[in-house]
């Protein structure tokens, strides 16, 4: 039986991925940046957009009401979908590798380093389902 705790994090990271593909037409257009719009804001400011790597426009422009402009499409840029699928394979990994500890045999001279590493493993895995706190299926006794 696979832990509770994977689980969680498989299927998140699995919709997290699915997002970001969703996000892009093409791999090669999954790196973004943030670029100063020639067109000015409502307000006479500067207006932002953001552009794909193949020079496309994913976001035609960013002119918040109520925040910066500019912070809003690098924050925006900064997370392109290459980036956080990069992240996905990180924490897949983690998880994966909690998962492999979990099913090492306790019976071996080997057992108390296992032990750690399960109990290392588990202690960043919780940390990353922190982020999907707000997610409905998030249990808070996984709460670091």
């Amino acid at each position: 039986m696979v832990d509770d705790l994977i689980a969680f994090l498989r299927a998140r990271l699995d919709e997290d991925a699915a997002a970001a593909g969703a996000a892009t037409w093409c791999a090669d257009a999954a790196v973004w940046r943030a670029e100063p719009s020639p067109l000015g804001a409502r307000d006479g400011g500067q207006r932002w957009y953001i552009e794909d790597a193949m020079d496309e426009g994913v976001i035609t422009h960013v002119d918040p009401a109520a925040s910066d402009g500019e912070g809003v499409a690098q924050h925006i840029a900064r997370h392109d979908p290459a980036r956080v699928l990069r992240e996905i394979q990180a924490h897949r990994t983690t998880v994966d590798e909690y998962d492999i500890a979990l099913g090492a045999p306790a019976a071996t001279d080997r057992a108390a380093y296992w032990k750690g590493h399960i109990e290392t493993l588990r202690e960043v895995c919780l940390r990353i389902a922190t982020a999907y706190a707000d997610h409905p299926g998030y249990r808070e006794a996984w709460r670091p």
